[in-house]
């Protein structure tokens, strides 16, 4: 997750990304982060003289999935959509062989994951700089999740990346 004060980022912050990709098979989103996420990311990975065209591969080749209940069928590449009840339907990915799953977000996906106790390890993404008020992640939480800090790495433009587990 990364909570946003400002939007920092630097290539420390990208390889981290794309060092935390390797074990992924598997990138959830919920449909309003996804419709900006997945065709922001393959117009990255498509075009060689961006920055960041490394980061925008593993995105893009990764398959995707967008848990959404409005959509029906999926636009990009790579990427299926998943309607109905959201808890099954992670806890049947969660059964399957395979790497990681990793979801980037948004904020009320997200919740619904912490509700129905679906994450099992957290890196937060702090960025140093106050915007107005937005999307609270952690609220409202019915349940109190007890997470244990692993980690943190502090990178050069100020941000900070805080590893959980449960």
């Amino acid at each position: 997750m990364n909570i946003l004060l400002d939007n920092k980022w630097d290539s420390g912050m990208s390889d981290f990304s794309i060092d935390n990709l390797n074990n992924v098979d598997c990138i959830l989103h919920g449909r309003k982060t996804g419709e900006g996420f997945i065709p922001y990311w393959t117009e990255v990975a498509n075009n060689s003289n961006d920055g960041e065209q490394k980061l925008g591969k593993c995105f893009s080749e990764i398959p995707n999935v967008i848990f959404s209940n409005t959509l029906i069928e999926s636009k990009w590449k790579n990427t299926t959509i998943i309607g109905g009840d959201i808890a099954e339907a992670i806890s049947a990915l969660k059964n399957k062989v395979g790497k990681d799953i990793i979801v980037y977000g948004g904020d009320s996906f997200v919740s619904s994951l912490i509700q129905h106790d679906l994450i099992d390890e957290y890196y937060v993404l702090v960025n140093p700089a106050a915007l107005g008020n937005g999307q609270q992640t952690f609220n409202p939480i019915k349940n109190d999740s007890a997470l244990k800090l692993v980690t943190s790495k502090p990178f050069a433009c100020g941000t900070v990346l805080l590893y959980y587990t449960k």
